[in-house]
């Protein structure tokens, strides 16, 4: 199953919750560039069933605990985009992570509701923007619903997928859409990386925490943007 094929299957399950269908890993490229996407899956290779979370594994964990102990886990922010017929869509993301080094994969999670992932999933493709702190208002512009989020933005499309690489991010990561899992109320969607690179001189451990350094990470924690001190170099 390809790129467009496995994107639709994705898009399929989120309209119809609770449904068994299955989303296998993509072979080859997206339509517009077949030849360019590296990692065909072999023919045969299984399929992981895709299904709902029944109510007896529903652990009994108030939602409000929850959300505030799993904040005090610190996090990048990522914007996750991709180019669409009808134009450049994206989303702010902070669930995002690498997963493997062979092949090379990442993944991020998605919310089951989100209106902007099934347009990504059609792509078959997306790029993952590593923010900077100078970027914080950038992330709550894309965290909105229903607005212009690429007014004002600048961005050139990645090399492979062509999807948008926004302009001043500290990483950018080019991907093929590998596998989408479930997650209880979100989708686990993994991506095969095709390109990426990184802004040279950013996130230099010698410069200053704060303002005064716009291109060091931008950090999520507790509900709130911050950035990153360095204690020093690490030792083991």
């Amino acid at each position: 199953m390809g790129h467009a094929g496995m994107a639709e299957t994705a898009v399929r399950y989120l309209r119809s919750v609770g449904a068994a269908t299955a989303v296998a890993p993509s072979a080859g490229g997206p339509a517009a560039a077949p030849a360019v996407l590296p990692g065909a899956t072999p023919p045969g290779r299984a399929r992981t069933p895709l299904r709902a979370v029944g109510p007896d594994e529903r652990a009994p964990v108030d939602q409000g605990e929850f959300r505030g102990v799993l904040g005090r886990f610190a996090t990048g922010v990522t914007l996750v985009t991709a180019a669409c017929p009808d134009g450049p869509v994206g989303f702010a993301c902070q669930s995002f992570a690498s997963l493997s080094l062979d092949p090379p994969l990442v993944a991020f999670m998605v919310g089951r509701t989100s209106t902007t992932w099934p347009r990504i999933a059609r792509s078959g493709v997306f790029c993952a923007n590593v923010l900077t702190a100078g970027q914080a208002l950038l992330c709550r512009q894309f965290a909105v619903s229903g607005a212009d989020k690429f007014a004002g933005v600048d961005w050139t499309p990645a090399p492979v997928s062509g999807s948008p690489r926004i302009g001043g991010a500290s990483a950018w990561i080019d991907c093929a859409i590998h596998a989408v899992h479930t997650g209880g109320d979100h989708l686990v969607v993994v991506g095969r990386v095709v390109a990426l690179g990184a802004t040279d001189g950013a996130d230099s451990p010698d410069a200053p925490a704060g303002p005064e350094n716009p291109s060091g990470p931008l950090l999520f924690y507790r509900g709130g943007f911050g950035t990153f001190a360095p204690f020093g170099p690490f030792t083991p």
